[in-house]
C-alpha cells in the first residue's frame, strides 16, 4: 500500500512536535490529522499545498502549513505540494493567472509592456526587487486571476486525490479477492 511507502519518508509527529524550533507551536500541532495518511487528510493537504503554491513571494510553504493547521489536514503533504511552483513552472502559472484574471475583469489580455521583463545579467540583490516590482505591476488582474486559479487547482487536486485513492483501493480489493479465490 502506498501509505507504508510514504510513511517511512515522512517525519514522525512526535519528532516534529518536539523539534527545538517548533516547540512554540506544540499546541497547534497536536491534532492527529496533521500527521495521518488517510484519504481525506492527504487530499486536503494537496488542496492546501496547491492553493498556497500560487501565493507570490517566499511564503508559499508557510501559507500551506497555516492552511493545513486551520483545516486540520496532512501538514507534510501540504508543504511538499507547494513545490509544484518552481522556476520552470512559475512563468506559465503567472501567464495563466493573468489570463484568468483578464477573463474575469474584462481585460483584453496583458499589454505587451506588462508581460515584458528583462531577465538580463543582474545580481540576485537586483533581480528579486525588480521581479517583485514587475509582479506587482500586473495589478489586480493578476491577483484576482491567482486567487481563482489557486482555488480551481485546490478543488481539482482534492477531487483527483480522492478519486485516485478510491480507484487504488478498489483495484487493491479486487486483486486481494482474486488471490483469495479458490482456483
Amino acid at each position: 500500500m502506498p501509505r507504508k511507502y510514504f510513511r517511512k519518508y515522512l517525519p514522525d509527529h512526535e519528532t516534529m512536535r518536539d523539534h527545538k524550533h517548533l516547540r512554540w507551536a506544540r499546541p497547534l500541532l497536536k491534532h492527529p490529522n496533521l500527521w495521518h495518511l488517510n484519504r481525506h487528510s492527504v487530499a486536503g493537504g494537496v488542496a492546501c499545498g496547491l492553493f498556497g503554491g500560487l501565493i507570490p513571494g517566499p511564503v508559499q510553504m508557510v501559507t500551506a502549513a497555516i492552511l493545513a493547521v486551520i483545516f486540520r489536514v496532512n501538514l507534510p503533504v501540504a508543504v511538499v505540494t507547494t513545490l509544484y511552483t518552481n522556476p520552470l513552472t512559475w512563468g506559465p502559472l503567472i501567464l495563466a493567472a493573468y489570463a484568468v484574471g483578464s477573463l474575469i475583469t474584462g481585460g483584453n489580455g496583458a499589454p505587451a509592456a506588462a508581460l515584458e521583463f528583462e531577465w538580463g545579467n543582474q545580481s540576485l540583490a537586483e533581480f528579486f526587487p525588480a521581479f517583485w516590482h514587475w509582479l506587482m505591476g500586473l495589478g489586480e488582474t493578476f491577483l484576482i486571476g491567482s486567487l481563482i486559479l489557486a482555488s480551481v487547482l485546490a478543488v481539482l487536486g482534492y477531487v483527483l486525490v480522492q478519486l485516485g485513492w478510491r480507484l487504488y483501493l478498489l483495484a487493491y480489493l479486487r486483486r486481494r479477492k482474486q488471490r483469495q479465490a479458490p482456483c
